[in-house]
């Protein structure tokens, strides 16, 4: 089973020269390549000369993560991809973990491993944490990680099976990734992982999370280090995402739902002095109606899962009943 950890990099010098060398270390038995959206620092010379042994493929435009990806993981015969960023720490035998997952496990197409903050290694980070799930209105939440809120890792999350895999790191089948499309090009960044494995589900798969192979992220999760783009990408994705994987006429009550709930997120940055989050906010529902269309046409009638959610409201579950951690969800 040969793989490829693939690194997708725009301008990001100094993050390869702190985290590549882990990456080498300690992943011996794999292909590493550095996936370049075109950028204008040195970052391709400094890996050239610094790491010889990693292969460069360089795409002519940033084309953002599900471009740039998709552009650099068609020139690739490995049969696993692992799509890594830039800011992340792996341990010594990350890889193994997941490999045993895709060698016995022939249903499973996505694996995530345990994502810890890398400035507090006793945390799960945000962008994963011990696995994904959504709520009915589309809202993502991690065991480890409700909004903000992130818990101390205890061991507490075994191997099991999940709703997505973080993008941060994404081990996924190559045949599977081309069967469903790839990665949804219209998404840019941001939540393009959470319905690549909803695709995966919808076609029969199954995706799955290791506590026994553990990665660190340096990421973020605050508000100070959002940005109004990131939250225009992240809401409207997330109604492209409804739209293209609910197989039902429940979709456009969901929908209505859930621009409702967004429009008290809005509310709740304006009141809290954000306004440049309120008007992305605002935006990323322009942005959807002026889409819909494009995105309907990309429905297909899915494999019956079971049920794409976890819980009904994430939202109502954290801010109004207060629970901050997974296991009260089920409670």
């Amino acid at each position: 089973m040969k793989v490829a950890v693939v690194i997708l990099n725009w301008n990001g010098r100094d993050l390869l020269a702190q985290f590549l060398p882990s990456v080498i270390q300690h992943s011996a038995d794999a292909n590493i390549y550095i996936a370049d959206n075109a950028s204008t620092d040195d970052s391709v010379d400094f890996v050239k000369n610094e790491f010889p042994s990693v292969q460069i493929i360089r795409n002519d435009s940033n084309a953002g993560y599900a471009g740039g990806y998709n552009l650099a993981l068609k020139e690739l015969e490995e049969d696993i991809f692992v799509l890594l960023n830039s800011d992340v720490e792996v341990t010594e035998n990350w890889l193994v973990p997941i490999k045993d997952i895709f060698r016995h496990e022939p249903g499973v197409a996505a694996v995530q491993p345990k994502i810890l903050d890398f400035k507090r290694k006793e945390y799960f980070e945000y962008a994963g944490a011990a696995g994904g799930f959504i709520d009915r209105f589309g809202y993502p939440f991690c065991r480890g990680r409700i909004f903000q809120h992130l818990e101390k890792d205890n061991n507490q999350f075994n191997d099991d099976y999940i709703f997505w895999a973080s993008g941060a790191c994404l081990a996924v089948r190559k045949d599977a990734f081309n069967e469903v499309g790839k990665l949804d090009e219209d998404f840019f960044a941001h939540q393009e992982e959470i319905d690549l494995c909803w695709r995966l589900q919808n076609a029969g798969y199954r995706v799955k999370y290791t506590g026994k192979s553990t990665v660190y992220h340096v990421g973020g999760a605050t508000l100070k280090e959002l940005n109004p783009r990131k939250t225009f990408l992240n809401f409207r994705n997330s109604l492209f995402m409804l739209l293209k994987n609910i197989d039902s006429p429940k979709v456009y009550l969901i929908l209505l739902f859930r621009m409702v709930l967004d429009g008290f997120a809005a509310l709740k940055f304006l009141i809290e002095g954000n306004p440049l989050h309120f008007a992305a906010i605002f935006k990323a529902h322009l942005s959807f109606y002026k889409h819909f269309f494009r995105i309907y046409k990309k429905r297909k009638k899915p494999y019956k899962i079971r049920q794409y959610y976890k819980i009904d409201s994430v939202v109502y579950a954290h801010f109004i009943q207060r629970k901050n951690e997974y296991h009260e969800l089920k409670k």
